[in-house]
């Protein structure tokens, strides 16, 4: 892959990028990913020592770690990229995207220590994924192909393709665009959801009791005892979107 398809990516798929120069110049993860791909080389010929120095130096320069042992596909953009970590025996296919602050790590099996060398250790990532900023994926699992995985999750497990993947621990939340409802349901969401529905009855019983005490004036009507759920003040009420999110 040359080089210059690497730079005709990042300005297709970056807003921001203005010409081929401010890419060359200014973008850290295309520097990491070019100078990843001599490391990888040195590696695959067992110069294991260059290769590493070569990563470290990298990381130095760029704030991305990625090891020289890890394989990277086609058209691969680390956007921003400071605080990314790619580990050694980490798989990355063509067309994905990274944001900052990405681990792509060993999981609990890598804590073993050097009993664990030389086996798979990090996660196989598919083509097309996009992953948000601060996410995490933790152990020798794969990530489908087109799988989106939000900013801050922890996805511990298989995610097949085509997914949306949120929270910690990541769950999938839509499949082929369809909402999936999960076997295991999300507890603080729904200990959330218990909370707020028994608010809203003491609301509506202490609003009835309120309404008994008093003698309605001439005309008057009652007004609904509690306001529609997803409505505060004519914005969205915060609890119910988090709710949604939840899937719930």
């Amino acid at each position: 892959m040359s080089w210059q398809e690497e730079i005709e990516n990042i300005l297709n798929k970056d807003p921001a990028a203005h010409n081929w120069l401010e890419v060359v110049l200014c973008y850290p993860g295309f520097h990491a990913v070019c100078i990843h791909r001599i490391a990888h080389w040195l590696w695959q010929r067992k110069l294991v020592v260059l290769a590493r120095f070569l990563s470290h130096f990298t990381r130095l320069i760029t704030g991305i770690e990625i090891h020289p042992g890890a394989k990277l596909g086609k058209r691969v953009f680390i956007d921003h990229g400071m605080g990314v970590v790619i580990g050694e025996t980490a798989e990355i296919g063509d067309d994905v995207v990274l944001y900052q602050g990405v681990t792509l790590g060993g999981g609990a099996a890598a804590r073993k220590g050097a009993q664990t060398r030389g086996t798979k250790r990090h996660p196989t990532v598919g083509c097309g994924v996009v992953v948000g900023s601060g996410a995490e994926i933790q152990g020798p699992i794969y990530v489908g192909n087109n799988v989106q995985v939000a900013s801050g999750s922890i996805v511990l497990k298989d995610v097949p393709d085509n997914c949306v993947v949120v929270g910690v621990p990541g769950r999938v939340i839509y499949q082929n665009g369809q909402r999936i409802k999960e076997e295991v349901p999300d507890i603080e969401a729904e200990a959330i959801k218990s909370l707020k529905d028994h608010i809203v009855k003491l609301e509506a019983g202490f609003s009835k009791f309120m309404s008994q005490q008093e003698a309605p004036s001439p005309g008057y009507q009652d007004e609904p005892a509690t306001k529609p759920a997803c409505e505060t003040n004519g914005s969205i009420d915060p609890v119910d979107m988090f709710l949604h999110g939840a899937g719930i």
